[in-house]
């Protein structure tokens, strides 16, 4: 047994929890790293969650990935709110460009500049997108895990793809075309 910082007594192993840790982590951990853009951020907030998670899992009651899922949005918004966030100046640029552009084309694949666009929303912009497009979450469920209006989820959301649309990297896209000359 182990102790609880209250003193209270709490089993090694709860029911269930291993068996959804297995069974949704990965699904956690592309929410994540969607929120974060970042795999390292995204594994801590992960961990954190589950962690969370465990202490109270005896009182969550229904459906334990929506409870894991408030806790993440949470933990994240507790994050974004830090005044450092882990970048460092430097007078060396580094030598290579962003993943997937070439040299020769300068070009990226169009998926890095959408991750890239996705990367410069605002914070709480961005875990609209994640929540609403990636996560396939209802208006309501979103404004839930946010604890915020549907009204602000749909403002929030219709303002991220307005400046997706905006998006320089993404305004120049001009489909490819295959070989036999169909797009």
């Amino acid at each position: 047994m182990l102790r609880h910082s209250e003193g209270v007594e709490v089993g090694v192993e709860r029911d269930g929890f291993d068996a959804f840790v297995a069974a949704r982590s990965t699904r956690l951990l592309r929410t994540a790293y969607l929120l974060t853009h970042d795999r390292g951020l995204a594994e801590d907030l992960v961990q954190t969650a589950l962690a969370k998670a465990w202490f109270a899992w005896g009182r969550i009651e229904g459906a334990p990935e929506a409870y894991v899922r408030r806790i993440m949005v949470n933990t994240y918004s507790t994050w974004w709110r830090r005044k450092w966030n882990g970048e460092e100046p430097t007078d060396e640029l580094p030598e290579t460009g962003p993943a997937g552009r070439t040299r020769e084309s300068g070009r990226t694949d169009d998926r890095t500049d959408l991750w890239d666009a996705l990367g410069r929303l605002p914070k709480r912009q961005r875990a609209v997108v994640v929540l609403r497009f990636y996560e396939d979450q209802s208006e309501a469920e979103t404004a839930e895990l946010l604890g915020c209006s549907v009204g602000t989820v749909k403002s929030q959301a219709s303002k991220a793809l307005a400046k997706l649309r905006l998006d320089p990297r993404l305004t120049d896209f001009t489909p490819s075309t295959s070989k036999d000359g169909s797009r």
